[in-house]
């Protein structure tokens, strides 16, 4: 009985967003919205299909303009990439925001992922990555990894992006298996003068 439990448990969970994802990307939207200047903000959301939530009523606002971009069509994305790690469909310096939330771990050569974070931001341009640091295997259609924050700094020192800030949420009081995850938080800026 204890297993049909846990296994229902788990399909509760897969098929939403867990709290605490939702809530640090909306502190990052909160606490960073200011540095973004314009009357148009061009926000690039990375692995956006809604298989258990999305992000994108955080940027219901008139002055973003969010494109959702994914492996598969459905629910949310606006653009299929055929090649998870060559997405020159995009142009270059092209988005103010990039995010991507409980995607990482799903992709098996993550960097090459921050290669194409780092071309498509504009200068001072800044990244907004959640992953978890924890938590049971959930493939789709595979899970590869899991991140700390010494992770992505070195992912940042790899691209040459500036870590604005990283941390694991280590405490979280929702009851929706948020606990289990425990997401690591990446904040990082494209620095100004960069020309790619």
């Amino acid at each position: 009985m204890d297993s049909l439990n846990y296994q229902i448990s788990n399909l509760i969970l897969r098929n939403r967003m867990h709290k605490s994802s939702y809530e640090l990307m909306e502190l990052f939207v909160l606490n960073y919205s200011d540095k973004l200047n314009g009357s148009e903000i061009r926000v690039l959301d990375f692995g956006s299909r809604n298989v258990n939530g999305t992000y994108k009523n955080l940027f219901s606002d008139e002055r973003y303009n969010y494109t959702g971009v994914d492996i598969e069509p459905g629910d949310n994305v606006d653009i299929v990439i055929d090649d998870s790690y060559n997405w020159s469909i995009l142009n270059s310096n092209a988005f103010d925001v990039i995010i991507s939330g409980q995607a990482l771990e799903h992709t098996e050569f993550f960097w090459l992922i921050f290669e194409e974070f780092k071309r498509l931001l504009k200068p001072g341009g800044l990244l907004c990555c959640i992953a978890p640091s924890s938590g049971y295997e959930h493939r789709h259609p595979v899970d590869c990894w899991r991140f700390l924050p010494d992770g992505f700094r070195a992912l940042c020192k790899y691209v040459n992006l500036q870590v604005l800030d990283t941390y694991v949420l280590k405490e979280t009081f929702h009851d929706d298996g948020s606990k289990e995850w425990k997401d690591t938080i990446l904040i990082a800026q494209k620095d100004d003068s960069s020309l790619s």
